[in-house]
């Protein structure tokens, strides 16, 4: 008796799309990945300035939990199953070396997105499962036993459907027509605008650890921190971005910092400074090299206190004294606006998680109908916690079809 395959379509060809499809069995499924665009895996090539950052290395699904602002509760019972350990093994066992960095985050060692790409790709292909590009959902169909899936080339028919588009407006839109509630998406991880002359024609410059408080929401981050042309950047400012994604949102992202650029309470800056004077009273203020900053900022910093760099630092009054420290340690800028962070760009919102049966992420509305990545409401700060989630769930969503008899 012949054994018919069931179909298995996978709309959107990402990460967790690929995922899922590189771990399913090609003896019970016929499988075909939908995207719409030309290219494949877009976010995995450009990830990690076109390195891949595949995943963290924290092994403890616990604490590996903690990266996330949305969806930690939910995913905790997922990275017990599949968390960066698994992954890593997964990619080196097909040949893929990643090595681990001083911060943690995992890159393939090649420092090449492509070969993380190549090594999904060619377990895809090598399934003879179909990857079809340009392919333009417009509308999924629950019929009785199975899907129709409607597309301006043409329609699919599904036994089953892993749905795992991104963000994007209409795939979410589609998605609610089907019946699952969505909580509007805004963005995540982003960077902040702010026009302050201590920041002017300082685009580049960087704090090895810096501070960041918002003081009326009472929430501070802390991390390496950048200056660009529209404001500041770096770990430290997309991991605020990611935490109060919603209620900055809110505020229509038009709110007040106060940034600490040397990580030093300020009554310990201000004795480095006096014991500094102490021992140097001859030399310049602008020469002066106190604290872990650049030459550059430092001298800024004195342009924005009004004090000259030749000035002897004996003779920096009180009141001077008072006015680095404050530009130093407490410096309250104003934010108007954001910028997207590079082309990371990832939002909070998406299907309602408690619509998830986060044992195999099938939908608890759809029967044979599996939803994951960021098309959920689930979102982590940057450092390849965003990738993690959608391998793991893809892996999940693969194992439960797999043992299906």
């Amino acid at each position: 008796m012949d054994f018919k395959k069931k179909k298995i379509i996978i709309i959107g060809g990402g990460a967790s799309g690929f995922f899922a499809a590189a771990n399913l069995d090609e003896d019970k499924y016929d499988v075909s990945i939908l995207e719409q665009n030309s290219d494949v895996l877009q976010k995995v090539k450009i990830s990690g300035g076109g390195r891949c950052n595949v995943t963290h290395a924290c092994f403890d699904p616990r604490e590996l939990t903690s990266f996330y602002p949305r969806g930690s509760k939910e995913l905790l019972s997922v990275f017990t199953k599949f968390q960066p350990g698994d992954t890593m093994e997964w990619f080196e066992s097909r040949n893929v070396p990643l090595k681990i960095e001083k911060d943690n985050r995992v890159f393939p060692v090649s420092d090449s997105s492509q070969s993380i790409i190549n090594a999904m790709t060619k377990e895809v292909l090598g399934k003879k499962f179909e990857i079809k590009t340009q392919i333009s959902v417009s509308e999924i169909i629950n019929q009785d036993n199975n899907y129709l899936v409607k597309t301006k080339q043409g329609d699919f028919l599904a036994d089953i459907i892993i749905y795992c588009t991104g963000s994007a407006p209409k795939s979410l839109k589609m998605i609610e027509k089907l019946g699952h509630k969505i909580i509007e998406p805004v963005p995540s991880l982003f960077t902040f605008n702010i026009k302050d002359d201590l920041l002017k024609d300082l685009p580049g410059t960087s704090f090895e650890n810096a501070e960041i408080q918002i003081p009326s929401l009472k929430t501070a981050e802390s991390g390496p921190l950048l200056i660009t042309h529209w404001g500041l950047s770096g770990p430290a400012v997309l991991k605020i971005s990611a935490w109060e994604a919603r209620t900055l949102a809110e505020l229509k992202y038009q709110f007040e910092i106060e940034v600490n650029f040397i990580s030093i309470p300020i009554s310990e800056a201000e004795n480095l400074l006096k014991t500094f004077k102490t021992q140097n009273p001859k030399k310049s203020i602008g020469q002066s090299k106190i604290f872990n900053v650049t030459n550059r900022f430092w001298n800024k910093v004195l342009e924005i206190c009004n004090i000259n760099p030749e000035k002897q630092i004996a003779n920096i009054s009180a009141k001077e004294l008072n006015a680095i420290l404050e530009a130093l340690c407490r410096k309250k800028m104003q934010v108007t606006g954001k910028s997207i962070y590079k082309d990371e760009f990832v939002t909070a919102g998406g299907v309602d998680l408690r619509e998830i049966d986060f044992k195999n992420m099938e939908s608890k509305l759809l029967p044979n109908f599996y939803i994951c990545g960021e098309v959920l409401n689930i979102d982590a700060i940057t450092g390849g916690f965003n990738f993690q989630a959608c391998w793991s769930e893809a892996w999940l969503i693969s194992q439960k079809l797999n043992t299906n008899s």
